[in-house]
């Protein structure tokens, strides 16, 4: 009787279908991130625009999301060694030397990335006047359309780990001038009255961003770039940045030409 229990129990072990747990979207997440971008909090995501497109998309495809909080330097070998498959809020022009087989997403928003100061200094600027400036900037950050400038030394960075740092010190007085998307400056703005709110006196650049995936048999590329594609198209991109508000219009004019090296 207790072989025959047992051959039972076998047979229906065998005839039972398994499962194994869909691998999760594995994203990159940088740890300079701030609000409304992300929301960092020990070490792991808990809100912000980016964060909502990621759950989204992981939502959408029914797949878990896993995310890896990382400096800022990392993020791109992490995506290099296989330790993520995806990473967002992206430019080609950010990782001009990407080593590896990836496929870059369709763009999902613009950026503005701005000259911003205080409320009592709200001139405009233009750059190639500056010279022996400190520019508060964030640690690792790539900044294509100043980096003549601080090569020549006409501008010369002052790091800080987040972009919210950078703010605080500026508002400090650390330095009279910081680079800061217009997304980050609007929600830093929220907390200070009228009268101290940051300005931005320049538009540096306007930037696509998107999601790079990498190319590698184990990752549903395709329907990641599907889905995104319809994320987009359906206008869902748009309604999620509008929870967290739209930038305001720039009025600061366009960006001018850079000095050449």
């Amino acid at each position: 009787m207790n072989r025959i229990r047992l051959l039972l129990s076998v047979l229906l072990l065998v005839s039972c279908p398994s499962f194994a747990a869909d691998p999760p979207l594995r994203f990159s997440i940088a740890d300079g991130w701030s609000m409304p971008l992300v929301l960092i909090d020990d070490e792991k995501p808990h809100g912000g625009f980016l964060f909502d497109i990621m759950e989204s998309l992981g939502h959408h495809m029914g797949l878990p999301t896993e995310y890896h909080v990382l400096a800022r330097l990392r993020v791109q070998s992490a995506l290099e060694h296989g330790d993520v498959d995806i990473r967002c809020y992206a430019a080609q022009s950010w990782v001009p030397n990407m080593s590896g087989d990836y496929i870059w997403s369709l763009p999902l928003i613009t950026q503005r990335d701005l000259l911003v100061s205080t409320a009592d200094n709200p001139t405009p600027v233009d750059l190639k006047q500056l010279t022996h400036q400190n520019i508060g900037t964030v640690l690792g950050y790539v900044y294509p359309s100043l980096q003549t400038l601080f090569d020549s030394h006409q501008l010369v960075r002052e790091d800080a780990r987040s972009q919210d740092q950078v703010l605080q010190k500026l508002i400090a007085g650390r330095y009279r001038y910081a680079v800061a998307n217009q997304w980050s400056m609007d929600w830093f703005n929220r907390n200070l009255p009228p009268d101290k709110q940051l300005r931005g006196v320049s538009l540096i650049e306007e930037q696509a961003v998107g999601c790079v995936v990498r190319n590698d048999p184990n990752v549903p590329v395709q329907r990641i770039l599907r889905t995104l594609l319809r994320m987009k198209m359906s206008g869902e991109i748009e309604q999620i940045l509008e929870r967290y508000g739209p930038p305001a219009p720039v009025v600061i004019g366009q960006p001018e030409p850079l000095p050449s090296p």
